[in-house]
């Protein structure tokens, strides 16, 4: 009886290792330098065709900066704002539009506006591939959040057909 006990509890203890081995280590997707570059000129071509001079900003999964774009004629402020819309929306895995509906003052999440480094403002979506978050990408600088968003939802359409890698 306890030689049965014995073997099955270090079967057990085999199976645990062999789960926690496996928990040890994770894969991600992550955007290439030269498809975040691409997603950023789209977007900044689509706010040139619009008339606008915008900044453009793409990070990765964790909010990293991979890639800024200026137009010549941007204000000075839109490449700090579009990273850190950028930043939001990666780190907080929702569009700054959403964000910027859900923490309204007096709500339940309104303090999502004092977390340190958000920028809650309309103009940064997330980048998905295959069901999974590889980035995010901002503008800054076109009068107004949503035609911020629409420039960063074509730099997006873009490089959709590249992002199932």
């Amino acid at each position: 009886m306890l030689r049965s006990v014995l073997i099955a509890l270090l079967a057990a203890s085999a199976i645990a290792a062999a789960a926690r081995a496996q928990d040890a280590l994770v894969t991600y997707k992550a955007l290439s330098p030269e498809l975040a570059l691409d997603c950023a000129r789209a977007a900044l071509n689509e706010c040139r065709t619009r008339g606008f001079q915008v900044g453009v900003a793409v990070v990765d999964r964790f909010g990293l900066t991979q890639v800024t774009l200026r137009d010549r004629f941007a204000g000075a402020h839109t490449i700090p704002t579009a990273t850190g819309k950028a930043w939001t929306a990666a780190t907080f895995r929702t569009a700054t539009t959403d964000l910027q509906n859900l923490s309204q003052p007096g709500s339940a999440l309104s303090g999502l506006r004092s977390v340190p480094g958000a920028l809650i403002l309309g103009g940064a979506i997330t980048i998905d591939a295959a069901g999974s978050l590889v980035g995010a990408i901002g503008v800054s600088g076109a009068p107004g959040g949503d035609i911020d968003e629409a420039c960063a939802k074509a730099g997006i359409d873009a490089i959709r057909e590249r992002l199932d890698f």
